[in-house]
C-alpha cells in the first residue's frame, strides 16, 4: 500500500521526499529498517525510491540490466530478506527496457554481443513471447522477464520457505514510462 500510494503521488507531482530530514539520518547511522526490497532495472527513468517517493531508509534496492539475476543480486536480495527481515520483495520492470530489447534483437539476427552484455541477454532470452511480433513482442517480454525472475526468486529454498509461512511475499510490477505508473503484474 505504502508503495501505491508513493507511486500515486510521484504520478501526480505530490511527492514528499520523506525521511529525508537531519533525524533520519542520525538514526540510520545505527541501523536501517526498509520495508521492502526492489530488483530493478538499471534504466536511469527508473529509480525506485523516486517513482514510489520514499526516503532514505525506507527500500533496499537493488539494480541490473532487465532486472537479470545473479550471485550477487540473489545474495543481496537474500540479505535484505534474511538478514533484515524485509517481508516484501518486488521485481520492478519497465516499458521500452534496452536490455530485453537487446535480448530480443539478438535472438532475431543471431548477434553475439560484446563482453558481458551477452550474458545479460542469455538470461532475458527465455521470457521472450514469441506470440508477438515488433514493439509489441519487447512489450509483452518485459512483463515475461518480471514473472520469470519473481519466480526463479521464489523457488529459492531460503525464500520460499518465507513464503510458506507468510513473512514474505514476491510480486511483480511494471513501470510504464508514459504514464509513470507502476501496476502490479499477476
Amino acid at each position: 500500500r505504502e508503495l501505491a500510494a508513493g507511486n500515486r503521488r510521484w504520478r501526480t507531482y505530490r511527492e514528499r521526499h520523506p525521511h529525508e530530514n537531519p533525524a533520519v539520518r542520525r538514526t540510520l547511522a545505527t541501523a536501517q529498517h526498509p520495508f521492502a526490497v526492489v530488483l530493478g532495472c538499471i534504466d536511469s527513468r527508473v529509480p525506485p525510491e523516486l517513482v514510489f517517493d520514499q526516503g532514505l531508509g525506507d527500500l533496499m534496492t537493488v539494480r541490473t540490466a532487465g532486472e537479470v539475476l545473479d550471485e550477487a543480486v540473489l545474495g543481496s536480495v537474500a540479505y535484505g530478506v534474511l538478514e533484515l527481515g524485509i517481508p516484501l520483495v518486488v521485481v520492478l520492470g519497465h516499458q521500452s527496457c534496452g536490455a530485453v530489447r537487446a535480448a530480443v534483437a539478438a535472438e532475431q539476427s543471431g548477434e553475439h554481443l560484446p563482453a558481458h552484455m551477452q550474458y545479460l541477454v542469455d538470461q532475458i532470452r527465455p521470457a521472450i513471447d514469441h506470440d508477438q511480433d515488433g514493439d509489441a513482442r519487447i512489450d509483452a517480454t518485459v512483463s515475461a522477464n518480471v514473472r520469470l525472475v519473481r519466480s526463479r526468486l521464489a523457488a529459492e529454498p531460503e525464500l520460499a520457505a518465507r513464503i510458506a509461512t507468510g513473512k514474505l511475499a514476491i510480486v511483480g510490477a511494471r513501470y510504464e514510462l508514459t504514464t509513470q505508473a507502476v501496476n502490479r503484474l499477476a
